[in-house]
């Protein structure tokens, strides 16, 4: 049986409209166009304004990148996000953040935080992917640190790589340098 999955588009097929906006996201920060960005071009004008949005996401916001790796791989695990995971967890602990705080994620796991900004993170994350809301507590512990700006941008985040993980699962592209990925299937 053959698989239903959409394939991911190749340049060669893409039109005008797709390729105008390939070569724009290619021109930029990013360097390239891969994962869920990639699947986005079947939607010329929502690849273009997602991307945009990631940008800003990624390199635009008050957090510290150890801070927005952190928030990505909550994410990643609790949708085991396999390529999302991939791309991020290798370069988690260049960043700043502990291996075990990264393989307690992996496993799901609470980890144990020496960082207050990183309890506060791992809090809010776990909380509105796991309850679909955050406790005033822990989003006055956000904001106390972050300001209201970090709350908003830390909820976008979130949402944002929980977007691009529904895509790649509509496709499941290799993982970036083949192999399989050490993020385990822990859904039953």
């Amino acid at each position: 049986m053959s698989s239903r999955r959409i394939p991911l588009p190749t340049f060669d097929a893409l039109d005008a409209e797709q390729r105008a906006v390939h070569d724009a996201i290619a021109a930029g920060p990013r360097g390239r166009v891969r994962g869920p960005t990639q699947i986005w071009l079947y939607s010329p004008e929502l690849a273009d304004r997602a991307q945009r949005l990631g940008e800003t996401l990624r390199w635009g916001t008050v957090f510290e990148e150890r801070l927005s790796k952190l928030a990505i791989l909550v994410t990643a695990r609790h949708v085991t996000a396999h390529y999302v995971w991939r791309n991020h967890s290798p370069t988690a602990e260049a960043c700043g953040l502990s291996a075990a705080v990264v393989d307690a994620i992996r496993h799901r796991r609470t980890p144990e935080f020496e960082r207050a900004d990183e309890a506060a993170v791992y809090a809010f994350a776990t909380q509105i992917l796991e309850r679909h809301r955050v406790d005033d507590d822990t989003l006055g512990r956000v904001t106390d640190l972050f300001g209201a700006r970090g709350a908003v941008e830390l909820g976008a985040l979130i949402g944002y790589y929980h977007m691009g993980a529904i895509a790649l699962e509509l496709a499941r592209p290799p993982l970036v340098g083949g192999g399989v990925s050490d993020l385990p299937d822990l859904d039953g």
